[in-house]
């Protein structure tokens, strides 16, 4: 039996099973992604989650001022607005859905600080279980936006480098966005007293 007549089929079939294999492994951490960014979107949902009940344990403080508590209200409206299907993660839909939580979390933060000059607000333990509840949950953001980015870079490097760039084109697969820090992110507040 002459073996060299089968060679080119052989590498022939080597190179197929390494492009199915290349293939299968971006469509994986397409699917890394996708799941990392569902844990995002479960993460910041349970940020809205706590955000009534937080509105409804402050406004039981007659005094308390009504202008932050629909700033909050508003901004959580439209946070809610921004969706973003994860089969197209651009920078730019990133960015508008970063601009939408940004604003939100700066309307909670002005509630918190609102709430320093309420005493009585400040002691109730309904308020103070929802504070560290939302504590918690931005701390559980901020880790679910570093594996989104973590899944993204491996994503990008499997898609972008030779010889994964030829399979990504062919399969069509293309480059997905990363959350970038917000506008004036790197400088530091200004704190006066």
């Amino acid at each position: 039996m002459n073996f060299k007549k089968f060679i080119p089929w052989i590498i022939i079939g080597l190179i197929v099973i390494w492009a199915i294999s290349k293939y299968n492994g971006i469509v994986g951490k397409d699917q890394t992604v996708k799941k990392t960014w569902g844990n995002v979107e479960s993460d910041y949902q349970r940020r809205m989650d706590l955000i009534p009940n937080l509105v409804n344990t402050v406004k039981g403080y007659a005094n308390f001022e009504k202008e932050t508590l629909t700033k909050v209200i508003e901004a959580r409206a439209s946070a809610t607005q921004v969706k973003i299907d994860p089969t197209n993660l651009t920078p730019e839909k990133l960015a508008e859905f970063q601009q939408a939580q940004g604003g939100l979390s700066q309307a909670l933060g002005r509630l918190m600080v609102v709430a320093e000059k309420y005493p009585d607000l400040k002691a109730n333990q309904n308020f103070l279980d929802l504070q560290a509840q939302l504590e918690g949950t931005e701390n559980r953001i901020n880790v679910s936006r570093q594996r989104f980015n973590d899944a993204v870079s491996d994503y990008n490097i499997a898609i972008v480098g030779f010889p994964g760039n030829l399979v990504a084109m062919i399969g069509g697969f293309k480059e997905k966005g990363f959350f970038q820090a917000a506008a004036g992110a790197d400088k530091a507040p200004e704190v006066k007293f």
